[in-house]
Order: structure tokens, then sequence, then C-alpha cells
């Protein structure tokens, strides 16, 4: 049950940081500003989005490699330990033996490596 509240939270935190990059400008998106396009700092006020949008990155980042950690331990403390292939190994019921083939005519069993005599 935890985990799956951790992993709900995990998710959300990944959504919101994809978001929160995708609205920060790039490194040239100022340029633009210079060129009559005003209102480019008036939602944030006039200091920008930079510091606001900034800090939320780091603080969406912090919880998201929290949870992220949470989500290893948790994934290790739960684990029976035992390797998958040691598990499916024991899990097979083993085959009984096939009766020895019987013998032909020549005397020769089926699973005989001595070769069969040539027919005339």
């Amino acid at each position: 049950m935890m985990y799956t509240i951790v992993l709900a939270i995990h998710l959300g935190l990944a959504l919101v940081l994809i978001g929160v990059v995708l609205l920060q400008h790039g490194k040239g998106a100022d340029a633009g500003a210079a060129f009559g396009s005003g209102a480019s700092n008036t939602v944030f006020g006039a200091r920008g989005s930079a510091s606001f949008l900034g800090r939320l990155t780091g603080i969406l980042g912090v919880g998201f490699f929290a949870t992220s950690l949470t989500l290893a331990i948790m994934a290790g403390t739960f684990s029976s330990g035992g390797s998958v292939v040691d598990g499916s190994a024991t899990d097979t019921p083993a085959t009984e033996s096939a009766p020895a083939p019987a013998a032909d005519d020549a005397g020769n069993g089926e699973g005989s490596s001595a070769p069969a005599p040539a027919p005339d």
C-alpha cells in the first residue's frame, strides 16, 4: 500500500517537473523581448519567471530524487532475495525416464550404438 502511494507521488512529481521545465525560457528567449515584445515579463513581475520557475524546478527535482531513492529502497526491502532462474528451475516438474527401446530382429536396440545390418 505504501509503495503504491509513493509511486503515485513519484509519477505526479515527474509530470509536473516536465511541465515546469518546458515552461522555462531558453537562453536565447530574451533576445526576442529586445525587438518589441514588451509584455514578455509582465506575468511574473519585473524580474520575470526565471527565479520562480528555477526554484520550483529545484524543489521538484529534490522531491523526485527523494521518491526515487525511497522506491529503490522499498523495492530492495520487499524482494525475496532469490534469483528468477533458481526459482524457475525448482518449479518445473521432474520428468520420469522413458523405458529402454525394444530390441529389433537383429538384436540391436534402437538406442544401441552398433550399426544396424544392411538389408539384402
